[in-house]
């Protein structure tokens, strides 16, 4: 028993210490004093899938994708006049077959060797990968260009001919490692031109560029390719004079940045920042959010504090209504505010706009639903002393405090905070595919957070149409944050995309996607109908759907709003971040 478990200690020591040295071993992201070398590592050569043939028979050539190979390098400080040594990994070079995978040595092939080959000392996790490295022949310093540096000369016997030549044929290509990050290259490629695979040439690569970008005392890019004119034939078995160069190129990244043509979201600064279409509505449907907003906060707040307890009957319908005339006054300031921001003028249309956003369609769905349950002499209808006092609420309390919320909103004077200027006259936005449309974004907006609240949308519609008593208020209050949040999310990737693809009408777009939720919840509404209730009969179904469809409306408001402010919070951070003229 002692033994087994002096086995287990060593066996978790001898772990330990093999994550120690991996997590130790890359200098890879590190900062780096005057002096210090900076590894660059030429990893393993990479099985590639596809063979030369398979190409040709699609009609495609072999060497379209051996011409050039790239590698970003991010984060590597290198200080000026400082030589950084490079690492040639194991090249790489892997057979494409089907299935069988070979790697080598770099210099098992007769490249150049260097006067003194450094092996770099290897992780267990390395080893076991494969990996060999050893430094490169290559020597760049650092602000230093150079034009066809020859790294060597030597002559190549028939048998190194023909050892480059198989491993052209097969596809090899080497694997380099520039602190740790990746590039590839294929050693040399075939050239198809003749047609007749016994006139095919097969030609070696000799010369590598590397194009690198610095600012200030960083190295933040890299782009090598082969050159395609600087090639040795190893078609024929005979003893061939090479001469292996490479170019060195340094570009200040940030004049290059200042040289580029701005595309995309950049591109249409001048209008991302221009006013939408029917301000006052907009403004209107923003402040109606709010309100609901703020009104759903308060009800989970009393919900979480237990007023709602299952047997205090009404306590929710009641809460709803009152609160609901007390936070006017923030729908009035909100969008009366926004109205001012967006330079509308016609403060009364806006605030009338506002009241009648959402009572007005709630109150046409009300005396409709209210006249069926009169014909049907249910209890459902309300007597007319109550809809009397619910009339007088909202004209002594819900419309004064709108009004007074839009005078405060009109002399709060804030002004829209825009990063960049709008110029005088709207670029015209090019025609889009289809799926780039409102409908097709609305559909996709909507499905992700529909997705974080379905499941809990069952207990919910059971107790509010069923005979279940909803409790878990806690459960229901997480799943409204993470539907914000996953709405915020969501709408702020699609308006990025809109953006991206040079359309700058996103205002109403990222409203509407937000909002879309709404619609998916509509939609599980005739799903609850048919397969889990046995709802039936003309009262019943416009009940379900009359108000449904209020409740579903007010969630798009709410979502809407949620949506279009995490999309400007994101606009307003993209724009601040570049110079705008």
């Amino acid at each position: 028993m002692k033994k087994e478990a002096i086995i287990a200690i060593f066996d978790l020591v001898v772990l330990a210490l093999g994550f120690v040295q991996a997590a130790t071993s890359s200098p890879s992201g590190q900062r780096y004093e005057e002096g210090e070398t900076v590894p660059l590592y030429v990893n393993k050569s990479v099985l590639s899938t596809i063979r030369g043939e398979e190409l040709a028979a699609e009609g495609r050539d072999s060497a379209a994708s051996d011409s050039e190979f790239r590698v970003l390098s991010v984060l590597c400080s290198y200080i000026l006049d400082r030589r950084f040594p490079m690492f040639e990994r194991v090249i790489c070079e892997f057979l494409i077959r089907r299935g069988d995978i070979e790697t080598y040595r770099y210099f098992d092939l007769p490249f150049c060797t260097p006067d003194h080959v450094k092996e770099k000392k290897e992780t267990l996790g390395e080893v076991l990968n494969g990996d060999r490295s050893v430094s490169a022949p290559f020597k760049l310093e650092f602000l230093v260009n150079k034009e066809y540096e020859v790294v060597c000369k030597k002559t190549l016997s028939k048998v190194e001919v023909a050892r480059f030549r198989t491993a052209v044929i097969q596809d090899y290509y080497f694997q380099m490692y520039y602190d740790d990050l990746p590039l590839w290259g294929f050693i040399g490629r075939t050239d198809m031109e003749a047609g007749d695979p016994s006139e095919y040439k097969y030609l070696l690569h000799k010369h590598i560029i590397f194009e690198i970008f610095y600012n200030k005392d960083r190295v933040i890019e890299i782009h090598s390719w082969t050159d395609r004119n600087s090639v040795a034939d190893l078609t024929e078995d005979k003893e061939l004079d090479l001469q292996f160069t490479y170019t060195a190129k340094y570009t200040d990244d940030e004049e290059s940045a200042k040289d580029e043509e701005e595309t995309g979201w950049k591109y249409i600064h001048g209008d991302v920042f221009r006013f939408p279409e029917h301000k006052s509505l907009f403004a209107a449907a923003v402040g109606s959010g709010v309100q609901l907003f703020t009104l759903t906060m308060f009800i989970f707040i009393l919900a979480l504090v237990g007023v709602f307890y299952p047997y205090n009957r009404g306590a929710l319908l009641t809460a709803l209504v009152v609160i609901y005339a007390l936070r006017s006054g923030i729908a009035g300031y909100t969008a009366t505010s926004f109205y001012c921001q967006l330079e509308g003028t016609n403060l009364v249309r806006n605030l009338l706009l506002t009241g009648c956003l959402f009572c007005g369609p709630l109150f046409l769905t009300f005396c409709f639903l209210n006249t069926v349950a009169i014909v049907y002499t249910a209890t459902a209808a309300l007597p007319f002393g109550m809809i009397l006092v619910i009339v007088l609420m909202w004209t002594l309390v819900a419309s004064p405090l709108l009004i007074l919320g839009g005078i405060a909103g009109k002399n709060s004077k804030a002004e829209f905070q825009a990063p960049c200027g709008t110029t005088k006259f709207p670029r015209e936005i090019q025609p889009l595919p289809w799926y780039r449309g409102t409908i097709p974004q609305m559909a996709m907006a909507g499905f992700l957070p529909f997705s974080a609240i379905c499941s809990e949308l069952y207990y919910i519609f059971a107790s509010v149409w069923g005979h279940r008593s909803y409790t878990i208020y806690g459960i229901l209050f997480i799943v409204f944050i993470i539907l914000l949040i996953v709405t915020a999310f969501v709408t702020v990737a699609l308006t990025y995309f809109q953006l991206a693809a040079e359309d700058h009408n996103w205002w109403w777009r990222s409203f509407l996607c937000g909002g879309s939720t709404g619609l998916y919840i509509y939609g599980y509404c005739l799903y609850h109908y048919y397969a889990c209730s046995d709802m039936s009969g003309f009262m019943q179904t416009s009940f379900f759907f009359g108000y449904m469809a209020c409740i579903c409306y007010g969630v798009f408001l709410v979502l809407g709003t949620v949506g279009f402010c995490a999309a400007l919070l994101f606009i307003r951070h993209i724009y601040r971040s570049i110079k705008c003229e």
